[in-house]
């Protein structure tokens, strides 16, 4: 049930850590620890913070692109890219209480997305975070509002300035890096996404 309450869903690496207790106190449900660039030891570390956070709050703690670092980091799930892990086989790996989701950028890949739990669905708009892939636009949030048959998190370029326009085609949930993370206040900065996420009930 946590995921299918889960609105708004915080994404940074290690340089960024310090921010989570913050963005959880804020209205994040769902923290992911997603760093290219970090050893293992410093992944490890840092989720040791993470994990005391989100059970401090309640929230999920997800590990990026790992899950052979799902069980040493005590994380409730792993985020997989489509050119990572196939769905099917880290479900048997990790078992069926591992959350598993999933990055989707069409709509061929929003309905293949069997046996995920939930689907990131962008980048809505240009990031940094995803150099060299094009924004979706709202089309694709649009389709999978109408499609997903798991919750979607819309991401890519979501911030307070836009996250209406994102809500109004269709999403009820939202994935951010850089709106919490480079916030001054990222306490404050998750509540206004979440305030904007907050507004009817959840789909999908």
């Amino acid at each position: 049930m946590r995921l299918q309450d889960a609105r708004l869903y915080y994404i940074c690496g290690i340089d960024r850590i310090h921010t989570v207790d913050a963005a959880l106190r804020g209205g994040a449900d769902i923290f992911q620890l997603r760093d290219k660039h970090a050893s293992d030891d410093e992944l490890l570390r840092a989720a040791e913070t993470a994990r005391a956070a989100c059970n401090r709050h309640g929230a999920l703690f997800v590990i990026n692109d790992r899950p052979d670092l799902v069980g040493a980091t005590g994380a409730d799930g792993v985020h997989l890219g489509q050119d990572d892990m196939a769905i099917a086989e880290a479900r048997a790996v990790l078992g069926p209480d591992v959350l598993i989701g999933l990055s989707t950028h069409t709509p061929a890949q929003i309905d293949a997305a069997a046996g995920a739990d939930y689907i990131g669905v962008g980048p809505v708009h240009a990031t940094p975070t995803k150099l060299g892939r094009p924004a979706v636009g709202l089309e694709l949030v649009r389709h999978a509002a109408a499609n997903a048959t798991v919750p979607f998190f819309a991401i890519g370029g979501i911030d307070a300035t836009n996250l209406a326009d994102v809500v109004a085609a269709g999403a009820s949930r939202a994935a951010v890096v850089r709106a919490i993370g480079e916030a001054e206040d990222p306490e404050a900065a998750a509540g206004s996404l979440r305030s904007v996420l907050s507004v009817g009930a959840p789909v999908g």
